[in-house]
């Protein structure tokens, strides 16, 4: 028999609802399947331990083509069991030997893991980042240059205006977390992103999650719809619902 291990993609309590179907995960071989562990149920798939060696995992991530693919596998696994029931999700490329490690690992974490999802139940994460706009071009030259004073003046001020516009965005993305942190059970800053993600045209100035329970979703998008209104000088992106990635108890994980 070929030898295969145990890759596990989240963790929940049992549930007496329909199993999500259609799921290939990272082998469309073998089954997604649910593995009771007393209180607990782990979600797991059976995946070949050949492509799954130290090795084999180190040179398959390293692809940027294979990560994005294995990284979507596991995370449309995720959503589809967070759809039906409260779950923590685990790490991309949790592997066991077999399904008694896995039952082994949530016996040890079981107090972690249920205090996780009772936190979570009911409720979904959500991302919001704000953005300042790219500052404005530096209008041309006069014809005629500058010297002395006046050139040092048109340079302070400058610099003055570049200075207020980050401000006076900065201040307004804490407006928009102070909203959002009103609606929420918790919240996690994360680092905002580079040109490189962002473009030229804008700054990433606030990437932010926030877990909120499900029943103020529309709370939260008509808060969003005012904000927009009451602050041109930024742009501001929703995300979600996402599966609690940003709240799960770091404790809990395997």
């Amino acid at each position: 028999m070929t030898a295969t291990l145990t890759y596990a993609y989240a963790v929940c309590r049992p549930y007496d609802g329909p199993a999500p179907t259609g799921l290939t995960g990272l082998d469309p071989v073998s089954p997604v399947r649910t593995l009771p562990a007393g209180p607990l149920t782990a979600v797991v798939q059976d995946v070949l331990a050949s492509d799954h060696t130290e090795e084999a995992l180190r040179r398959r991530l390293s692809d940027r083509a294979e990560l994005e693919r294995c990284a979507r596998a596991h995370h449309e696994v995720i959503t589809a069991v967070s759809s039906v029931t409260a779950t923590v999700p685990l790490p991309l490329a949790t592997l066991y030997r077999g399904d008694e490690r896995v039952r082994e690992a949530l016996r040890s974490k079981q107090t972690a893991f249920l205090t996780a999802l009772d936190r979570l139940a009911g409720r979904a994460e959500w991302g919001v980042k704000v953005y300042a706009p790219a500052a404005p071009a530096t209008p041309a030259p006069d014809p005629a240059p500058l010297t002395g004073r006046a050139y040092l003046d048109r340079v302070r001020n400058r610099h003055q205006g570049r200075e207020q516009r980050q401000n006076a965005a900065l201040q307004a993305a804490e407006r928009v977390d102070a909203v959002v942190q009103s609606l929420a059970v918790a919240t996690r800053r994360l680092r905002p992103h580079g040109p490189e993600v962002t473009g030229k045209d804008r700054t990433h100035i606030l990437n932010a999650a926030y877990l909120l329970d499900t029943a103020r979703t529309r709370e939260l998008r008509a808060a969003l719809t005012s904000l927009r209104r009451d602050e041109p000088a930024i742009q501001i992106e929703l995300s979600g619902p996402w599966a609690p990635y940003s709240f799960t108890d770091a404790g809990a994980a395997p």
